[in-house]
């Protein structure tokens, strides 16, 4: 549906293009994955962004981010988790609502000592 000689307008594509990668993008997983992942997730959002827009190998990521108006994942991530924990303190549950203040334990609380 993507592809290159497909006479879809730009926003159609944009349209799809949205459908298949937030269903992926959103995905709880995807807020504690590491690096590795998320540059993988990132690499198939530039390959389907480039499919879409009719763009040559050589343009770089960020001008087609731009052209075809897409958040970068990371920043899609970080607005959907901080969504996420504003809706969670207004929760009437109270289970739900201590949620946002939840502190991580230190750094070293997890090291395992060897005997």
């Amino acid at each position: 549906m993507l592809r290159r000689k497909r006479k879809l307008s730009l926003r159609k594509k944009r349209t799809s293009y949205k459908i298949r990668m937030r269903m992926v993008m959103t995905s709880p997983v995807f807020t504690h994955a590491n690096s590795i992942a998320l540059h993988k997730l990132k690499v198939l959002q530039n390959k389907l962004c480039i499919s879409a827009t009719d763009a040559y190998r050589y343009v770089g990521n960020s001008i087609l981010d731009k052209v075809v108006e897409l958040p970068t994942i990371s920043k899609y991530i970080k607005d959907s988790s901080e969504r996420f924990f504003s809706i969670a303190k207004s929760h009437p549950n109270p289970l739900h609502s201590t949620a946002p203040s939840y502190e991580a334990p230190p750094s070293n609380y997890f090291i395992h000592r060897t005997q």
